[in-house]
């Protein structure tokens, strides 16, 4: 109940600018329970005067009951508009609170823990912690209004009342016991319901890879694994669930058998007579299985509601997700030096970087050269703060990268990588997404130096057309010239190249060499390439092995001084 309280004011939080719709909700509810209170007297009125013959009275208890229901029609109506409304708009600010926190954690612990755990959270853990202020609210309603019934079997006959009382308290008993045992299972069914979410979303992200590795068996066959997985999961709760309500079940039958035979006692003595006890008996099922529904729905809406509230302050508040740390310091527009000093990483138990230093100064192209897997492309992370060294230091304008805000750093930066993520919108609404206020002209121009003008010009919507998730309508080689101009629209003072150019073909990797040579003047450039011809006009070139720089100089320099980078040069003139 503590917690229960606890995550219910914060999640009122979110929904204090719906509150009027709520009021108008809990008003509606309680003169309902109100109204649910007079219409068994009522109902009783009828069946009494239809028995005595007394039309006139039965012409009247049965033009207020035709009176209440009408009301409980419209109000109904009123119900459902201001609960959509309440929930709606709690669910999306939520949501919203949840998608930004999820872009401030560490990069780390996304890839640890996978997406399905965040998508799942983000999506059906939110819905169910808006919910309780309306589903849950309509099973409190419930039994409230059945609560109303009891006050009037009270007014019908006292021992009657009581016999239900106890009935009710046994049967809510065992609903709390069974509550506590489906929870157990619930958070295990939950846990593994994010794995296969997350293993969903792979098989669809990734699908044009499985087709072309022709692994479909082994996927699906994993898949098919943590389906069965959460289906064991699935069934375990269910069968937790049923035989809790077998023997709720067995316990109603009992409670309804003595009822019947309290009745026949009673009325033999006199202390009731038959029609009052037959509403009393026609309202049983209200008493004993909507009050007993009531109580469970609202108890499994209540221990879905904690559940989900866990999942999710766990991203808002809690410490299971370490979140991204910035400084407080703030520039506006860098100058471009960089530094590297003594920088060491590892992932996981495997060190990359060893104690890397290098320097680059404002408007220097510098490119980096090494084996797969000696950190090339973890020095472009660590530099955007995509992840945090373990030691030595990282200076951007003199300024320790630790003490700068998010802006400072992430603003004045653009990486285009090997894969660049296209967004599942048109091509314009891409450039949109990095520049609110990009004009068509700067596009247009951005398009021109990436050499994609004339690609766009051919699509019948141009601009407009819709490029599909991930840039599926798109080349390799599309993609990365997409991603280069929307890094021209971001125009940020330090631009980083990782494999930028891989996926070119040799005419058009001329046109973007171009467009980086003109670059050269006023940005400053790091780039990663394989390709060689593609850095030879460089101002520096660093060769990168065992996480550390171990030679520098320009293209010529290199040749001059350094076997390995001759023999890289040499084995690509061979192959062109």
């Amino acid at each position: 109940m503590k917690d229960t309280i606890k995550n219910l004011k914060a999640v009122y939080k979110y929904g204090k600018k719906y509150r009027k719709s709520l009021i108008i909700f809990t008003i509606i509810s309680l003169t309902n329970i109100a109204v649910n209170i007079i219409y068994p007297i009522y109902t009783g009125k009828q069946l009494i005067a239809l028995t005595g013959s007394l039309f006139f009275q039965l012409f009247v208890a049965s033009l207020i009951c035709f009176g209440i229901s009408i009301f409980c029609d419209f109000t109904t109506v009123l119900l459902r508009r201001n609960t959509q409304i309440f929930f709606r708009g709690t669910t999306k600010d939520i949501q919203m609170d949840v998608a930004k926190q999820v872009l401030n954690i560490e990069l780390a612990a996304i890839d640890s823990h996978g997406s399905g755990t965040f998508i799942q959270r983000l999506g059906k853990d939110t819905d169910d912690m808006s919910r309780i202020f309306t589903r849950g609210m309509g099973y409190l309603t419930g039994i409230l209004t059945d609560i109303g019934i009891f006050v009037a079997v009270f007014l019908i006959n006292k021992i009657i009342f009581l016999y239900l009382l106890i009935c009710s308290i046994i049967l809510t008993i065992f609903q709390l016991m069974k509550a506590k045992a489906v929870n157990k299972e619930d958070k295990i069914h939950r846990r593994q319901s994010e794995k296969t979410n997350g293993l969903v979303g792979e098989l669809i992200r990734g699908i044009r890879d499985i087709k072309m590795l022709y692994a479909k068996n082994s996927f699906v066959d994993n898949i098919e694994d943590n389906i069965d997985k959460l289906t064991e999961s699935n069934f375990r709760m269910r069968n937790v669930e049923m035989d809790y309500n077998c023997v709720i079940d067995i316990i109603y039958d009992i409670c309804e058998l003595g009822l019947i035979i309290l009745m026949i006692y009673l009325i033999s003595l006199e202390h009731i007579n038959i029609a009052s006890a037959i509403v009393i008996y026609n309202y049983r099922s209200r008493i004993f299985n909507n009050l007993m529904q009531n109580v469970d729905n609202l108890l499994e809406e209540v221990r879905g509601f904690n559940l989900s509230c866990n999942r999710v302050f766990s991203i808002l508040y809690g410490d299971e997700f370490k979140k991204e740390e910035f400084g407080t310091k703030h520039i506006k527009k860098l100058h471009g030096d960089l530094e590297f000093k003594d920088v060491r990483f590892s992932y996981g138990d495997n060190q990359v970087l060893k104690g890397l230093s290098f320097k680059v100064m404002p408007n220097e192209t510098v490119a980096f050269v090494g084996k797969s897997g000696v950190g090339k492309t973890t020095i472009f992370s660590l530099l955007c703060k995509l992840y945090n060294y373990e030691s030595g230091s990282i200076y951007l304008d003199g300024h320790d990268i630790t003490e700068l805000d998010e802006e400072s750093i992430r603003n004045n930066i653009t990486i285009i990588s090997q894969n660049p993520y296209i967004f599942n919108m048109s091509i314009r609404d891409n450039f949109r997404l990095i520049k609110k206020d990009v004009t068509d002209r700067e596009i247009k121009k951005a398009c021109k130096l990436a050499c994609l003008t004339d690609f766009i010009e051919s699509l019948p919507d141009k601009y407009d057309t819709i490029i599909g998730e991930g840039g599926v309508n798109l080349s390799g080689g599309q993609r990365q010239r997409l991603a280069i101009a929307r890094a021209f629209v971001q125009d940020t003072k330090i631009i980083l190249f990782d494999e930028a150019t891989s996926a070119l073909d040799n005419e058009t990797q001329k046109y973007i060499q171009e467009a980086i040579n003109n670059m050269k003047e006023k940005y400053t450039i790091l780039i990663i390439a394989h390709r060689l011809s593609t850095i030879v006009e460089s101002d520096r070139i660093m060769i990168v092995d065992d996480g550390k720089i171990i030679a520098t100089g320009t293209h010529k320099e290199l040749l001059r001084k350094n076997k390995y980078y001759k023999k890289l040069y040499e084995k690509e003139v061979i192959e062109e």
